[in-house]
């Protein structure tokens, strides 16, 4: 029996950490990928080819099985994600053989698990997440859909990061604490209070970014 076919949306730098991770787990075949700049067509990414533009794989014009998003940007790996359902496509998630996820956690359709990361007992990730290199997410948190949890991440038991949130590189929660809707958590900011939607917060512990 063969292995499915998944088509990678995105030929940039996240796009080769899912397909590295792809190749890592031997769950699935890589059909090649598409991307909306025309000129990287015929470019290979690991060795696979860029084999068209979203639409030819939105119009059935390239053969797959499943697709992931591999977008770094939220906002951008959303409106794609949405697409490609409206499409009638089906998601699929990416696990790096060395993350380890608990057999209690819950993984969903179109999120990447990156190496190193460690998702905890009862921790449930929704839709098109990624949570990416060594990123620690506890016991019993909430990862709404779309969020990106980045490199180096820890979040304590019972953390909620609500849905197309960025926790930043390196970047701590505190147990029980919520980040907001569509907010920002700065690179190394150590967060001890909620974070309410569409707030960027930066530093140790984090406050909510001012400009002069």
């Amino acid at each position: 029996m063969s292995l499915p076919l998944l088509l990678i949306f995105g030929s940039g730098g996240h796009a080769a950490v899912v397909a590295d991770a792809v190749i890592a787990s031997g769950t699935m075949r890589i059909a090649g990928f598409v991307d909306h700049k025309t000129d990287r067509l015929g470019d290979e990414v690991l060795g696979f080819p860029v084999v068209g533009v979203p639409r030819d794989a939105l119009n059935g014009k390239i053969k797959h099985d499943r697709f992931i998003v591999g977008i770094g940007d939220n906002e951008a790996r959303a409106r794609v994600f949405h697409e490609a359902l409206m499409a009638g496509l089906r998601p699929a998630s990416v696990v790096h053989p060395t993350a380890i996820v608990a057999a209690s956690a819950t993984v969903g359709d179109g999120t990447l698990v990156c190496a190193g990361s460690v998702v905890n007992v009862e921790a449930r990730l929704a839709q098109n997440i990624i949570v990416n290199t060594r990123a620690s997410i506890d016991h019993h948190c909430l990862v709404g859909d779309h969020a990106h949890v980045a490199p180096g991440v820890t979040l304590g038991g019972t953390v909620e990061v609500a849905e197309g949130a960025l926790v930043g590189i390196g970047a701590a929660v505190l147990p029980g604490k919520v980040i907001g809707r569509w907010s920002v958590v700065g690179a190394g900011a150590v967060v001890t209070n909620a974070v309410v939607d569409g707030m960027t917060v930066t530093g140790t512990p984090a406050r909510p970014l001012t400009r002069g």
